[in-house]
């Protein structure tokens, strides 16, 4: 509720001020005191994924400084899980505005070390929570016209939200380009986002066998070294000096704890191109997919 506050929050990350915040509560106290009108749909989300890894987009009330949701009539609002952050909460008596914690545009800190390295010399305090469970930042959803619209995917999956509602929908931006020009609704949706500075592709297909020639037809055709984010299954499979594990493809989970720790290991090799192994985008596939093709800023190819 403190502009000032939530303006060292852009200042602290180089956030542009058009990339709204997410305000995290820890009761429906907090809840009724920042969002209005909220519809039988929405409390049904409510109901079923509050605590958890799940962001509601709402009308926002009055009292929500226009800082935190980029001048938009709407607030995402979030109640976690984890009890350090529910109890900072409880602490402070009113919301938290909080976004992931890293510069912008950088693959999101998921462990203290990596948190420190990249914020210590710009926040006042670090609480370290151990690492990440999850990995990947929460689903965010806006109900339109009755519908639950998927505006970023993550650990809550459409399929969830689907069983609960029984219709869901996937906002055409997850898998698409935002121009600057246009108004989101959500965090993570139009800048460059968790991306490495050193230049990355992402390849994907269903058959593996596909999948392993067409990676390894780009290192054969890159003249200098080529780093390959791998899944388990396929370590053995390319030919390329450096390999890094992101984790069992049967095992999307393992996956998306380990995605953004990895990103952040890529520019360390000093390759001239990263070659992303892509996954299934069945379940939280879909918020991995999202993230990788983020990563890559677009540069994708299926067969």
């Amino acid at each position: 509720m403190d502009e000032s506050a939530v303006s060292n929050i852009y200042k602290a990350k180089g956030r542009a001020n058009d990339n709204p915040l997410i305000l995290h509560i820890s009761n429906l106290d907090m809840l009724n005191s920042i969002a209005k009108n909220i519809s039988d749909i929405e409390l049904k989300l409510i109901d079923a994924f509050f605590p958890g890894p799940f962001t509601l987009i709402l009308e926002k009330s009055n009292i929500v400084p226009n800082v935190v949701t980029a001048n938009l009539d709407t607030v995402a609002v979030r109640m976690p899980s984890n009890i350090i952050a529910q109890k900072l909460i409880d602490y402070a008596n009113v919301p938290i505005a909080a976004p992931s914690a890293n510069i912008s545009g950088r693959p999101s800190g998921t462990n203290v070390e990596d948190i420190i390295e990249e914020l210590g010399n710009k926040v006042d305090c670090i609480i370290n929570g151990g690492e990440c469970n999850i990995g990947i930042e929460s689903t965010v959803v806006k109900v339109i016209d009755g519908i639950p619209t998927i505006l970023r995917p993550g650990k809550i999956t459409k399929e969830d939200i689907f069983n609960v509602i029984g219709k869901v929908s996937i906002d055409s931006h997850i898998f698409e380009k935002c121009s600057l020009n246009d108004v989101v609704s959500s965090p993570g949706m139009k800048h460059k986002h968790y991306a490495p500075n050193t230049k990355c592709i992402m390849v994907y297909s269903n058959d593996n066998n596909k999948l392993v020639n067409k990676i390894n037809t780009i290192i054969s055709n890159t003249p200098n070294d080529v780093l390959v984010i791998s899944t388990s299954e396929n370590l053995n499979n390319y030919k390329s000096k450096y390999i890094l594990d992101v984790g069992s493809k049967y095992n999307l989970d393992e996956i998306s704890k380990n995605i953004f720790s990895i990103l952040r290991k890529v520019d360390t090799y000093n390759v001239d191109l990263v070659i992303l192994e892509g996954v299934s985008k069945d379940g939280i596939g879909l918020a991995i997919m999202n993230r990788l093709i983020r990563a890559c800023e677009y540069n994708y190819i299926e067969c």
